[in-house]
C-alpha cells in the first residue's frame, strides 16, 4: 500500500508536490481558460521539461547511461500518482521519454534518434495501429531494394503524432532471396519523402493524433532496430509498464476527484444546510473512496513486484483494468454530485470525464486485457493472482 513506503519514497512524494506548487501550477494558470491537452503549446511543453529536468524529475524515466536515474516501477508509481492527483495539463510532460525500442539502437540510430530524445530534443512517434474495416488496405510492409526498404501502407492512429520529429513503424519486410524478412520495427524522420500525415483528429480527451501514409517510402536498411523478423517482440516489450504508468494516472486522478468533491458537497448548499448531510450523498462518496483505495491498492501491489523484477505482465493489464475503470465510476459520480456545472465545457469534471474514458481503451482495450489475463492464467500459468 502507498501509506507502507520507505522514508525515501515518502520524501520524494512531498518533494514532487512542492515541485507541482512551485512550478507546475504558474505555468498551468498561463493556459488558456478551458484548455486540453492539445492547448498546451509546444514552449510551455519545452519550459516544464526544462524545469522538471533541473529538478531532477525528467530523467527518472531514463537509463543511468543517458544521465538518467533509471528509476524502478514503485518510485515511478510515486511520482506519476502525485503528478496525476495535481491534475494540471502541464505535469503529463513532467517525465521524459523512456528509450523504449530503440534502447537497441546502435550507431547513427542511438547518436541521431535515441540522444536527442533522451535529452527531451525531439519527440518520438510509435506507428503500429493498422486501419481496419473491409476497405482497410494490406497492413504496412516493406520491399527490399538494395540497401534501402520501400515502405507501403498506412498506420491509422498515431498518438502526439503530429508534434513528432520521427516516429518508429513496424513493418512486415517481404521475402527476398536468401535476406531475413518477417515484422521490423524501422526508424523514419517525419520528412522523408513518400510519407504523409493525411489526417490530423483529435480525440475526446483532448489529444492530438494523425494518420500516417506510406507511398513506396525509401528508407535506408540501416535504419531497422536490431534484428528484422523481431519487430513485434520490441514493439510489445515495454507495454507492461505502460500499463501499469496508466494505472498510476488513474489512480492520482481518482484521488483529485474525491478530494475536489469532498470540497464539493461540504460547502453551504443553496437549500439549506450542506449536501454532505445527507445520507445518500454519504454513500456515494463513500464509493467514491471504495474504488480510489482499491485502484491505489492494487496499483502498488503490481508496482512492487515489478520493483522486485518479476514479470508483471498479467498484473500490469489487471491493474490497468481496474484502475482506469475504477476512476471512470469515480469521475462519473462526482458529476453527479456536483451537478449541471459539471457539464459545461472547461469544468475541472467535465474534462476528466473525457479523458479517463479514453484510458479503457489506451494500451490495451478493457475487454481484450481481461482475456490476455485470463489467457496468462490458464495457459501460461502467469501471474500472482
Amino acid at each position: 500500500m502507498p501509506e507502507h513506503l520507505p522514508p525515501e519514497l515518502l520524501a520524494l512524494r512531498e518533494r514532487a508536490q512542492a515541485f507541482i506548487e512551485a512550478e507546475l501550477a504558474p505555468l498551468e494558470a498561463q493556459l488558456p481558460a478551458g484548455a486540453d491537452a492539445a492547448g498546451v503549446d509546444a514552449a510551455t511543453r519545452a519550459e516544464v521539461r526544462r524545469r522538471s529536468a533541473a529538478a531532477g524529475f525528467f530523467g527518472m524515466t531514463q537509463p543511468r547511461e543517458y544521465g538518467g536515474s533509471a528509476a524502478d516501477a514503485l518510485t515511478l508509481t510515486v511520482v506519476r500518482e502525485a503528478f496525476a492527483a495535481s491534475n494540471l495539463l502541464v505535469a503529463d510532460f513532467v517525465l521524459g521519454p523512456g528509450p523504449g525500442a530503440l534502447a537497441a539502437a546502435t550507431g547513427g540510430l542511438r547518436t541521431r534518434y535515441l540522444e536527442p530524445l533522451m535529452r527531451g530534443e525531439q519527440a518520438a512517434g510509435f506507428a503500429f495501429t493498422e486501419p481496419s474495416g473491409a476497405d482497410a488496405p494490406r497492413p504496412t510492409y516493406a520491399e527490399r531494394d538494395g540497401e534501402r526498404l520501400l515502405v507501403t501502407g498506412r498506420k491509422s492512429y498515431v498518438s502526439n503524432g503530429p508534434f513528432c520529429d520521427f516516429f518508429t513503424v513496424l513493418v512486415n519486410v517481404e521475402p527476398a532471396g536468401d535476406a531475413p524478412s518477417g515484422m521490423a520495427l524501422l526508424v523514419v524522420d517525419r520528412d522523408t519523402p513518400g510519407l504523409s500525415m493525411p489526417r490530423q483528429f483529435t480525440t475526446l480527451d483532448g489529444s492530438l493524433h494523425c494518420e500516417l501514409a506510406f507511398e513506396r517510402m525509401a528508407v535506408p536498411a540501416s535504419n531497422v532496430i536490431g534484428e528484422v523478423g523481431g519487430g513485434m517482440g520490441r514493439a510489445l516489450g515495454q507495454i507492461g509498464d505502460m500499463r501499469l504508468a496508466v494505472g498510476a494516472r488513474a489512480a492520482g486522478t481518482a484521488m483529485w476527484v474525491v478530494d475536489y468533491t469532498r470540497e464539493h458537497v461540504s460547502q453551504p448548499h443553496r437549500q439549506g444546510g450542506k449536501l454532505a448531510d445527507r445520507e445518500g450523498v454519504r454513500r456515494i462518496l463513500a464509493e467514491m473512496m471504495i474504488d480510489t483505495y482499491a485502484a491505489r491498492s492494487v496499483v502498488y501491489r503490481t508496482a512492487r513486484l515489478a520493483a522486485g523484477g518479476a514479470d508483471v505482465m498479467n498484473e500490469g493489464a489487471l491493474a490497468k483494468v481496474f484502475a482506469t475503470e475504477a476512476v471512470g465510476r469515480v469521475v462519473d459520480q462526482a458529476i453527479q454530485l456536483v451537478g449541471g456545472n459539471a457539464l459545461i465545457t472547461g469544468h475541472p469534471l467535465e474534462r476528466l470525464y473525457r479523458e479517463v474514458r479514453s484510458l479503457r481503451i489506451a494500451e490495451g482495450a478493457s475487454d481484450l486485457l481481461r482475456l490476455n489475463v485470463a489467457r496468462g492464467i490458464l495457459e501460461f500459468g502467469a501471474g500472482r493472482v
